[in-house]
């Protein structure tokens, strides 16, 4: 039995709250979170995600911005500093998808995420993985004209695929 078929397995034999509990992993929206248990039992790691697409498609707007909020907020120039010019000794893999990133960018980065989240109310969401401080500057300016009907749907597309990813990642 693979790591990922023994995640389902015990996911599926958990009790109500500890499972709800290990979804909050994957995503911090409560209502996500119920209707993936009560979807269960999942036969394998390709059901899960089908069930969190469908769990996905019954989320409201409070759901959205529930999710979005337990996400780290990307616009603390300290924190940006490390994480793109700070320690070389992180990960290959991570330094990998990072290119040379000067302050300015990580200046422009943290002032575009405080002008986002006064816009729209809500951090900027994005699916970072990968992606350098450049590339994420760049689709901020990009999303930062929308208005906040367009904007919450950009930002639930992100949080579907950061899901996505924490599943993948997810083990019990």
């Amino acid at each position: 039995m693979s790591d990922d078929e023994r995640s389902v397995a015990i996911f599926n034999r958990l009790p109500r709250d500890p499972a709800i509990c290990e979804m909050e992993r994957c995503c911090g929206a409560k209502a996500w979170c119920l209707a993936m248990v009560t979807q269960r039992p999942f036969g394998d790691l390709a059901t899960l995600h089908s069930a969190a697409d469908v769990a996905f498609d019954s989320l409201e707007e409070n759901d959205w911005l529930e999710a979005f909020s337990h996400h780290p907020k990307i616009g603390d120039v300290k924190s940006l500093m490390m994480k793109y010019v700070g320690n070389r000794d992180w990960s290959a893999g991570e330094q990998a998808s990072m290119s040379a990133t000067d302050e300015l960018t990580i200046t422009s980065l943290a002032e575009g995420n405080e002008a986002y989240e006064r816009k729209f109310g809500f951090i900027f969401i994005v699916c970072a993985s990968g992606r350098s401080a450049s590339e994420m500057l760049s689709l901020l300016l990009v999303r930062l004209p929308q208005d906040r009907e367009s904007e919450i749907r950009n930002a639930a597309i992100e949080q579907r695929k950061i899901t996505h990813l924490r599943i993948d990642k997810w083990r019990i």
